[in-house]
């Protein structure tokens, strides 16, 4: 091959690749997009969880967002609930704004029904999912309002504040772990999981820990600490913070002034003192559904009457029933039961038909009938 051709190609080659690196050059300076340092520092500042709890899509979402607030005046209503107050304390740093402190927030797990107090009786053997099982049965036990124990709550938290527990097959949530992220919210299928506001460092609030609508009546048989609508909640609370609607009670924490009186009112133990320390409930020594009532106590011994020997029954006898005509064996042994029919009955005498005389001559099918053809 002639070097020359090589040397021109190479020529063209190198010529051509300046010329489409500086047309890239222009275009990315023409059409640049300038970022705000500070979004930069912003996400420095934020935990980097990217879990989407402040309603943004990741840390990146939240820092943008933080710097389109500031520069509108008022960064309010944003808050990184990883981060908790002190983050966002450093974030009103960098933008050189205030931020108010945010009022603390915590995941409530509204369900009571422990296995103790809401009784198994189905065997639900599927996917280990709550969507799942929400999807395809109800449960394995009578409330299709109450916790599925499968643990999607528990699965999408990523910061180990829930766990299941095996002898109540609840969620049970870490106060001091939990950022309230509402990822829990999301992940379950009934809404059980709540996020909502506690009040101080140690998140105390009075939640209604029952969510089934059904009647009183109802309720009652299905689980022992079910809120049954009685309305003793709402009548004792004095700052109007518990509303009974659609058969069960719920508790507005924001008009809550944690009193205790709705607490202290409940007949059926549905409302739990919830702080850092714990979650707290009222033994109310309600009836298991289903169970044996026990025993009482010096209760002498009960005489039972003798039962009554139940009359025999009338001997069956058959219907004897004459004809003139003969019978055939099934209809023997439908009268009179089996019998030997190992000699059949006599056939039926054939019928014969009168033979008529007309002076006109019949049709074929007339002469059919009269048996005449």
């Amino acid at each position: 091959m002639d070097f020359q051709v090589i040397l021109i190609a190479v020529a063209v080659l190198a010529v051509l690749g300046f010329v489409l690196a500086l047309l890239l050059f222009m275009v990315s300076k023409r059409f640049a997009v300038k970022e705000d340092s500070r979004i930069g520092q912003v996400l420095e500042v934020l935990p980097g969880a990217n879990c989407g709890g402040c309603g943004f899509p990741g840390c990146g979402g939240m820092a943008t967002a933080c710097v389109k607030a500031a520069d509108g005046g008022s960064p309010e209503g944003l808050n990184c609930r990883v981060g908790s107050a002190e983050c966002m304390q450093r974030v009103a740093g960098i933008l050189g704004m205030e931020v108010a402190a945010a009022t603390p927030k915590l995941a409530i797990v509204r369900c009571n029904g422990t296995c103790e107090k809401r009784p198994h009786v189905l065997s639900y053997d599927g996917v280990v999912s709550c969507r799942v099982a929400n999807s395809t049965c109800m449960g394995e036990t009578l409330c299709s309002y109450g916790c599925l124990g499968c643990g999607d709550c528990v699965a999408a938290c990523q910061f180990d504040a829930l766990h299941m527990n095996p002898k109540t097959g609840l969620p049970e949530v870490d106060a001091e772990k939990c950022t309230a992220c509402g990822a829990c919210q999301k992940a379950c299928p009934r809404g059980i999981m709540e996020v909502r506001n506690v009040s101080g460092a140690n998140k105390d609030a009075f939640v209604v820990t029952c969510m089934n609508m059904d009647k009183g009546a109802e309720a009652m048989k299905i689980c022992a600490s079910s809120c049954i609508a009685c309305k003793k909640c709402q009548n004792a609370c004095g700052s109007d913070a518990v509303h009974v609607g659609n058969n069960v009670a719920y508790i507005n924490p924001e008009a809550c002034v944690l009193c205790g009186a709705c607490f202290e009112a409940c007949p059926r133990g549905a409302i739990a003192s919830v702080s850092i320390k714990g979650v707290e409930r009222k033994d109310t020594h309600n009836p298991i559904p289903g169970a044996a009532k026990p025993a009482v106590k010096g209760a002498g011994a009960v005489k039972v009457a003798p039962a009554t020997p139940a009359k025999p029954a009338k001997e069956w006898k058959p219907i004897e029933v004459k004809y003139d005509a003969p019978l055939m064996p099934s209809q023997q042994i439908l009268l009179a039961g089996p019998k030997d029919i190992s000699t059949p009955a006599p056939a039926a005498k054939e019928v014969q038909f009168e033979a008529k005389r007309t002076d006109a001559p019949l049709p074929p099918s007339q002469l059919i009938l009269l048996g005449l053809k």
